[in-house]
């Protein structure tokens, strides 16, 4: 992808204090872009996140903001507004989770399912509507909502995960239309992705079991980096991809392939 080719433009990455986010923000400052660096609850990471957008050359600002509360939304989005005066891009990547076995139905409560919900769908929904004007406002806008294989295989970490992403998708579709033409919105849909997050949650050891089981139940043996994942998501923010809008990308190294073989079974 072309360097430079978002210079001017205006970018804002929820979640991107750490892993697919901050791999994003980086790839969106090499390009040319500003950044508004979001992060809920990892401060210290987001600051390191912004260091190295800036270490780009890029203009960076760190904001904080859970996007399951729509006045942070407005916040995210004004803040970008006061600062560079526009909005051109919009990666709706903050997301959240809780483990639990599809064949448990008594292991999520109501509030699990509401607080999953909030951040995967409504927070997504919430930005695009606190950007909408600026994104419509220079007549090429783009969102990229950072889905799942999850919601589209109804697999993954929890079902209250792949449904809210299963949403998100169909959010994808329902806002593409509504935006059109001014603004494009799609989706990428990873598969496992051998994150930092994965690695703080279940130790080296086991991060690297469980990297290597993934691996090994797709079809190209292969685990996603961070920013592998980011090279699809930049492609659907960038002018390679103008005449793309209402697609759903899966970049799960042909998981989905063997799901679906499974399923015929």
């Amino acid at each position: 992808m072309e360097q430079g080719n978002l210079k001017g433009k205006v970018a804002i990455v929820t979640g991107s204090a750490s892993g697919i986010g901050a791999a994003v923000a980086q790839g969106l400052g090499r390009r040319g872009a500003s950044v508004i660096v979001n992060y809920s609850k990892s401060e210290k990471e987001a600051h390191e996140a912004a260091d190295a957008v800036r270490a780009t050359g890029a203009a960076v600002l760190v904001a904080q903001g859970n996007v399951g509360v729509d006045a942070d939304c407005r916040k995210l989005a004004k803040a970008a507004l006061d600062t560079w005066g526009r909005i051109d891009i919009l990666v709706n990547n903050a997301g959240t989770t809780k483990f639990a076995a599809h064949t448990d139905l008594e292991a999520l409560s109501a509030e699990d399912w509401q607080n999953i919900y909030a951040v995967n769908t409504i927070g997504p929904f919430q930005m695009m509507r606190a950007c909408v004007g600026a994104l419509k406002a220079h007549g090429d806008g783009a969102v990229v909502n950072v889905s799942s294989i999850a919601g589209v295989a109804g697999v993954g970490s929890s079902i209250a995960y792949a449904a809210s992403k299963g949403a998100l998708n169909t959010l994808t579709l329902s806002l593409a239309r509504a935006f059109a033409p001014e603004i494009r919105v799609n989706a990428v849909c990873p598969g496992y992705v051998a994150t930092g997050w994965f690695k703080n949650r279940f130790g080296d050891e086991a991060f690297k079991r469980i990297t290597d089981e993934q691996a090994g139940s797709n079809p190209l043996k292969r685990a996603a980096t961070a920013d592998e994942i980011a090279e699809s998501v930049l492609f659907l923010a960038g002018p390679e991809s103008r005449h793309i809008t209402g697609e759903f990308l899966v970049v799960d190294s042909g998981l989905h392939l063997a799901v679906m073989a499974g399923a015929r079974r």
